[in-house]
């Protein structure tokens, strides 16, 4: 098999100018001519071996740094958003996506936010008479998806966070225990701690310095809303200076990242990374050893494993997801090529919806996507009690999955036939950007594609494919 070539002409670029070298200085710590850095820069010629080799001697570069995740991902951020009708008689061919999110990732970016703003301000009109006369029924971006993408697009691994989380955590006795640590870190700062009977799981006075953590919450999340606490009074330079390297739109978005932040510090503490990623790897990923050894959830786990990321230290690339009964993605994170719908549900075909069905039970599932990239995914059931009778429970499936590739690192890849074709399902990603044609669960059809209606025929769809 040919090895594939690696074009990184704007990350080349945005390296130099981080670092404030012209071209002529970079090509020469680099050790190759001017034009041809210029024509790497530009994509006109991949990124060649000795110059990977100089990135990594020169500057430390991690040269995994250099794959081409951002782009599929970006990528694939365009084609649903291209799969809008509006685009139906315009959609550039998928050649050019690619082109553009290797060689232009900003104007990638910015076509995604016109589209999402494009998307709800048609969603406004579509309620007019509910919009009319409120004041917040001016158009702009959603806060919520501002800071998802802020995340989405740092491979959800925010370092300088989860670093001093991981000081925190392991710069006291080796014996020490995390929640023990933070509930003496909040007294040290003089925040008294109350376990008590309420439906918030946590609620924090100023004023009187008391933290109030809910005393019907299972153990690991009393300890994890405890570390949260902990950030948000000890961590507040760390997490503003994060926030303004961000550049947020709105105050609402820089509000709800600054919580995103400190959860973040939080599941670092409660999992530092070094030893996390040691005992993930010495147990092969199994999630419920690992939520008994760290005192956390099954579902903090498969989140903490998604944000393995740090370069020179990476673990392997996971997906996350958790959806509602509804199908209803609540939380997304990929390191891996495979994208969910930033509109709508996860495909159907997917363990993770049946999941509800075998509650308590983790369901395997090996499949392929349409680009022919094969993963093994895991889905389980989360449900989250209210805490006393009549309370409403909360229930959730969550898929934690990675590429087959790594398959063989994983304690739920046993027994499963890696090497037999059948048994890999095949999902996508979205109905209409999925190019499947005799998908039996198609809810619309492809918009890149055309349809052939036969009157006198019906098979499993009420249209062909072609």
């Amino acid at each position: 098999m040919a090895t594939q070539k690696l074009y990184a002409g704007a990350k080349l670029r945005d390296m130099r100018t981080r670092m404030g070298l012209t071209q002529k200085d970079f090509a020469a710590k680099l050790g190759v001519s001017l034009p041809y850095l210029n024509q790497m820069e530009n994509n006109n010629r991949p990124v060649s071996t000795t110059v990977v080799l100089a990135l990594a001697q020169e500057f430390g570069l991690d040269v995994t740094e250099l794959s081409t995740g951002d782009s599929e991902r970006l990528v694939s951020d365009m084609r649903e958003a291209l799969a809008d009708p509006v685009f139906a008689e315009a959609a550039p061919p998928l050649a050019d996506l690619r082109l553009t999110a290797s060689n232009a990732p900003a104007l990638a970016r910015a076509f995604i936010e016109l589209h999402r703003a494009y998307r709800q301000t048609h969603e406004r009109l579509a309620s007019l008479d509910e919009a009319l006369g409120r004041e917040d029924a001016r158009m702009q971006a959603s806060p919520w998806d501002e800071v998802r993408d802020f995340f989405h697009y740092c491979d959800n691994y925010i370092d300088a966070v989860d670093r001093a989380a991981e000081r925190f955590a392991t710069g006291q006795e080796p014996s020490q225990d995390i929640r023990v640590l933070a509930l003496a870190q909040l007294k040290a700062g003089g925040v008294k701690v109350e376990f008590v009977q309420q439906a918030a799981l946590r609620s924090y006075d100023p004023d009187v310095g008391i933290l109030r953590l809910s005393a019907r919450a299972a153990p690991e999340t009393q300890t994890f809303q405890a570390l949260l606490q902990v950030a948000l009074l000890t961590q507040d330079k760390l997490l503003e200076a994060t926030l303004d390297f961000a550049r947020f739109q709105s105050d609402e978005a820089r509000a709800i990242a600054k919580i995103g932040l400190a959860n973040y510090y939080a599941g670092a503490s409660l999992m530092p990374y070094g030893l996390f990623l040691a005992a993930a790897q010495e147990c092969r990923h199994d999630l419920e050893v690992l939520a008994a050894r760290f005192g956390a959830s099954v579902e903090q786990v498969a989140h903490r494993l998604s944000t393995l990321q740090r370069p020179g230290a990476k673990g392997i690339p996971f997906f996350f997801v958790r959806v509602d009964q509804a199908g209803t993605i609540t939380k997304r994170h990929s390191a891996t090529r495979l994208q969910f719908a930033r509109f709508g549900g996860a495909c159907p075909l997917w363990n993770v919806h049946r999941a509800f069905e075998t509650p308590g039970r983790f369901l395997r599932q090996l499949a392929e996507t349409p680009d022919g990239v094969r993963y093994i995914s895991l889905a389980r059931d989360v449900s989250k009690s209210g805490g006393s009778f009549g309370a409403p429970v909360r229930r959730y499936a969550i898929a934690l999955g990675c590429e087959v590739k790594h398959a063989r690192s994983l304690v739920y890849a046993d027994s499963l036939d890696l090497g037999q074709d059948s048994a890999f399902e095949p999902i996508g990603i979205s109905c209409r950007i999925c190019e499947r044609k005799t998908c039996h669960q198609r809810s619309v059809p492809p918009l890149e594609r055309r349809l052939t209606i036969k009157p006198n025929e019906r098979g499993v769809l009420p249209y062909e494919v072609n």
